[in-house]
């Protein structure tokens, strides 16, 4: 999933929106770290008899081998393909057998599974998944119409989506040279090459316990999850990973417009991404405040953008910002709106420029900054309530970069943001020569 993409989904405006007050830690999680090196963090929560775990890796799209793009998406379906105690299928089976829900996904960044099973039915999926960390078997046999699974999920995903189709060409024309540009699920023609010995080697290259974090969210006890973790990932070899080296972006000196007409689209669609830092890459302190800004600008019904365009002068059905700042290289913020019925994308962006504009001239005011940490602070009750939303979090926020003790601080952090910041975050954002424009648009009928 490329970084446009995941900015509108609601896991990533989570990473970015659900925080702790001001004066309260957030999930005030339990850390230990085993013998091989895998990482262990454990949030209780009691308030129903089940468990969420989940298993990260740190890698990603990102670390993969120039012309390999894909595999790691590839290898993320072939992890359920099964090891000599655990035949293809029956990892599924069993976490069904025993009322449980599964997945997988992977980005850029970072590779994760997840079960969510009774609270006692923990210890078997973390035996599960210990077992595949270190004992899965790949052949052509289960290979290779595995890919064709991948190709197909590519031309759903991709092919038949114009939007999709729009965001994987303005990565690839907004990121000059971070690997980022390339599409997470992989190019078609270099999908087709990806064979069984590469996977075995990306498998064998990153996936032990030392290069992991196990993150388990429920009705469970820390100590208790500890001895289950000894033994079962306690049993798992750790071996050497290679350093996560990254190509980073040159300066740039013009900005960019990509532009898709489809017979597809009913809905013509705007926005504009420029390049911003992350945790990961120049980030602290200034992620803070530009989360912030993403509030005021474009972070609700009540923000600039959509006041201005959707509400006062009716011009849009929606307009906003997002930013994701969890990302071991530099990202992107991002601004969008919809014209209405009719409406015309060159009136939306005049509009949106205006609002740019205005904020870089004038300023965002002391009242502004004051609601937005507010608002920002107040959502951490629906991060606390939703099992699976602590896991989700912190495994992203470890996997790129940030420890426990500093996303913890969150809440400080955010709270020490001033209206100085702010305004500096916007200068160093809204420049020209590193932002991208992207257009979705109706194809015309001859």
């Amino acid at each position: 999933m490329s970084r446009a993409l995941q900015s509108f989904f609601a896991l990533f405006l989570a990473f970015t929106l659900l925080v702790g007050s001001a004066d309260a830690r957030i999930f005030n999680p339990t850390s230990y770290t085993l013998a091989n090196g895998l990482q262990l963090v454990v949030i209780e929560n009691h308030s129903a008899p089940i468990v969420t775990h989940m298993v990260w890796y740190r890698v990603g799209a990102a670390d993969e081998t120039w012309g390999k793009s894909g595999i790691a998406h590839f290898l993320e379906h072939l992890m359920f393909k099964g090891t000599p105690t655990t035949p293809v299928g029956q990892f599924s089976r069993l976490v069904a057998r025993n009322g449980g829900a599964e997945n997988a996904f992977t980005t850029e960044d970072y590779t994760a599974f997840f079960q969510t099973v009774a609270a006692d039915r923990l210890e078997l999926v973390m035996g599960l998944e210990a077992d595949r960390m270190a004992n899965l078997v790949l052949t052509d046999e289960v290979v290779l119409p595995e890919r064709d699974v991948v190709l197909e999920e590519r031309r759903q995903r991709i092919e038949n989506n114009p939007a999709a189709k729009l965001g994987e060409m303005a990565d690839a024309a907004f990121y000059l040279n971070s690997p980022y540009r390339e599409p997470t699920i992989g190019w078609e023609h270099e999908i087709r090459t990806l064979g069984t010995a590469d996977a075995i080697a990306f498998y064998k290259t990153w996936y032990a316990p030392n290069n992991a974090v196990v993150i388990i969210a429920g009705d469970v006890k820390p100590e208790a999850v500890k001895a289950m973790a000894e033994r079962t990932y306690g049993k798992v070899a750790a071996h050497d990973v290679p350093a996560r080296r990254r190509p980073q972006e040159p300066e740039a000196y013009a900005p960019r417009r990509v532009v898709l007409e489809s017979a597809q689209v009913q809905q013509p669609s705007w926005s504009r991404r420029w390049l911003a830092p992350s945790h990961g890459a120049g980030g602290r302190p200034r992620v803070y405040a530009i989360q912030v800004l993403s509030e005021i600008l474009g972070g609700s019904t009540v923000s600039r953008l959509y006041r201005t365009l959707a509400v006062e002068q009716g011009i849009a059905t929606d307009a906003g910002s997002s930013y994701a700042p969890d990302a071991i290289d530099s990202t992107d913020f991002v601004v969008w709106a919809s014209p209405r019925p009719g409406g015309d994308l060159k009136q939306v962006e005049t509009a949106v420029d205006r609002v740019v504009a205005e904020l870089l001239e004038k300023g965002v005011t002391q009242d502004e900054v004051a609601k937005a940490k507010q608002q920002l602070q107040d959502r951490a009750i629906l991060a606390r309530d939703n099992l699976e939303t602590a896991p989700r979090i912190i495994g992203s926020a470890l996997m790129t970069g940030r420890d426990i003790n500093e996303f913890e601080a969150w809440p400080e952090r955010i709270g020490e943001v001033t209206v100085d910041q702010v305004n500096a975050a916007a200068r160093l954002l809204f420049r020209p020569e590193y932002s991208l424009t992207a257009e979705l648009k109706p194809k015309p009928t001859s």
